[in-house]
């Protein structure tokens, strides 16, 4: 109940503007002063949802959060590998870290018919953007984590007789989970947003895949709820990684 009221409290300015922004619309497509093919009613956009809830959620979520899973795990297991490896390695560092910047300054959408080109319009192709545009956030948090280090701690503890072994699990990673998970955070919606990227440049399902046919059929409805869907799983799943960080970071006030 305290947590309910504690939710309520911090989030409340926020549900009411949503509230007001809600019915606002709804008025004004109802008056037709707003187009319903540019903006469509939110009721409308609820009951196109509800029609339409076995092959939105089942299908086409289902075959997005697919594509999502694979896709973070790798970006995960490599990405906290990968910044292990530059902080015990200099020349890993200096050879790895410019590379992640520099894939970053490419444009996904550029790069997203390439993959289709390597992997095909299978699953693979909308997992390679998934990793891609999701794997920054997580070397970058991981690492620049465990560089953050206090000094005089490190000294502390080399003058009590640890390796750096010892030194990097009793210290470098405690002091990397906050970095961690910010990053963590961000990589949970990128790598949702690259999964639906993948879908609309080639799939047959999935929720982007839904967006564009819809979108080609000039059906604002179906195009809103797709959104609306990948809106409120994007919000679930950074509350989740959320809820693992303070559980994480117990000794951390929120």
């Amino acid at each position: 109940m305290k947590q309910i009221k504690r939710w309520v409290r911090t989030y409340s300015l926020f549900i009411l503007f949503a509230s007001i922004l809600f019915f606002l619309i709804e008025w004004l497509v109802k008056k037709e002063m707003i187009p319903a093919f540019i903006i469509p009613a939110p009721t409308s956009v609820i009951a196109m949802i509800i029609e339409n809830w076995k092959p939105l959620i089942f299908e086409h979520l289902s075959a997005t959060m697919l594509e999502f899973s694979i896709g973070f795990l790798i970006s995960v297991i490599g990405g906290i590998l990968l910044a292990v490896w530059m902080f015990f390695s200099k020349t890993m560092e200096k050879i790895v870290y410019p590379a992640v910047l520099v894939s970053q300054m490419m444009p996904i959408i550029a790069l997203s018919p390439i993959f289709v080109l390597w992997f095909g319009y299978t699953i693979w192709s909308k997992v390679a953007v998934t990793v891609f545009i999701s794997f920054f956030p997580i070397v970058v948090g991981a690492y620049d984590g465990l560089k953050s280090g206090d000094k005089d701690y490190i000294e502390l503890l080399r003058s009590m007789g640890a390796t750096r072994w010892h030194t990097f699990i009793k210290l470098n990673i405690p002091m990397a989970l906050p970095s961690f998970f910010s990053g963590l955070k961000l990589a949970t919606v990128y790598a949702l947003v690259g999964a639906t990227i993948g879908e609309w440049l080639g799939a047959s399902e999935g929720l982007g895949y839904y967006s564009r046919r819809m979108s080609g059929n000039l059906n604002a409805e179906g195009v809103f709820a797709a959104i609306t869907i990948l809106t409120i799983v994007g919000i679930l799943l950074f509350a989740f990684i959320s809820a693992i960080e303070k559980k994480a970071l117990f000794w951390k006030k929120y």
